[in-house]
């Protein structure tokens, strides 16, 4: 979600896009980890393709997860509602 449609969002909507976005960074490190050991095992095999290029991509969904959440937090300390 960008500022923009942040700032569209209603009070309630707001507090509830946060509590489901809320962050549990062992889950999401454990999920990396594995998701790493999936590409260095593909690329110890000499398998590069598309199935190591899934893993790839939820490593970056994951790493953004936080900035999402950084912009969420911030658009409700702006409304006074953390």
């Amino acid at each position: 979600m960008n500022q923009n449609e942040l700032a569209a969002l209603t009070d309630q909507e707001l507090q509830d896009a946060a509590k489901k976005m809320k962050p549990t960074p062992i889950v999401d490190a454990f999920f990396i980890g594995f998701l790493v050991g999936i590409v260095i095992f593909s690329v110890a095999v000499n398998q590069w393709g598309f199935l190591t290029l899934i893993p790839l991509v939820l490593i970056y969904r994951l790493l953004k997860k936080p900035k999402h959440y950084e912009a969420l937090n911030d658009e409700l300390k702006k409304r006074g509602l953390s």
